[in-house]
């Protein structure tokens, strides 16, 4: 009951999310969350810059494509993103890692809220003009994508990814195939995971309802919806943050 009660205190809650001792279904909650602001990003990315930047498939066909037809500065451009993601993700594993060792808990909380942050720089992407403001608008959000993807991945031991849905669309093709297995061969054995299926598409939802909200905002108002995204990760993070305290050497 006393747990019971943590979890609808705010502040509780968060640290629940982020903390080091990890569950099914704070991975659940974290993972839902992350998907949505993904996604809301993502569609802000397409209204703000006219692209996509929540996985690189799409970046890394672009690069020989535009080789081929003799177009060096838009595979230069499409370099640049997969760059940022691949630093973003790097960038992640090397924090956690870093405050894991250092802190021995609560690691997962500063990369976060440094996504949180460059969120903020993000929304400060419409101030800069021309080329330089949409590279550096680009540079950003790819690097926020790659540390979100690395973070989630780290948190779940790599069950859930949040930045892109190719994967977790696959999934539920296969737990439908396995579903129509056992209805027209029923004595096969096979068995659809019904709890993978709902967070599937309890996390396929999130990504969607993110999109919806993040095109509607960013058509509104543009980069500035990038404001309440930011803080919705900083309200994750921040209340463990005063929690980090350094390791005593043994």
């Amino acid at each position: 009951m006393a747990r019971r009660n943590r979890i609808f205190h705010p502040i509780a809650s968060a640290r629940i999310l982020v903390g080091h001792r990890r569950s099914p279904g704070s991975d659940y909650v974290l993972a839902t969350l992350l998907a949505f602001v993904a996604g809301a990003a993502n569609a802000g990315g397409f209204f703000a810059l006219g692209q996509y930047t929540s996985h690189m498939t799409g970046y890394l066909s672009q690069i020989p494509d535009h080789l081929v037809a003799g177009e060096l500065p838009v595979a230069a451009i499409a370099a640049l993103a997969i760059a940022a993601f691949v630093t973003g993700a790097g960038f992640s594993s090397l924090l956690i890692n870093w405050a894991r060792i250092r802190l021995g808990r609560r690691q997962y909380a500063l990369p976060i809220a440094i996504q949180g942050l460059f969120l903020l720089c993000f929304a400060a992407g419409g101030i800069l003009r021309g080329t330089l403001g949409h590279l550096f608008a680009l540079a950003c959000l790819c690097f926020i994508m790659g540390m979100q993807n690395a973070t989630i991945t780290k948190i779940s031991y790599a069950r859930v990814r949040t930045t892109h849905a190719t994967g977790m669309i696959t999934d539920i093709g296969i737990e439908l195939g396995r579903a129509m297995c056992r209805l027209l061969l029923p004595a096969s054995g096979v068995r659809p995971n019904l709890v993978k299926l709902k967070i599937l598409l309890t996390l396929i939802g999130a990504f969607l309802l993110g999109g919806i909200v993040g095109a509607a905002g960013y058509s509104a108002v543009g980069f500035l919806f990038s404001l309440p995204l930011a803080f919705l990760l900083l309200a994750i993070s921040l209340p463990a943050l005063p929690l980090l305290k350094r390791k005593r050497p043994a």
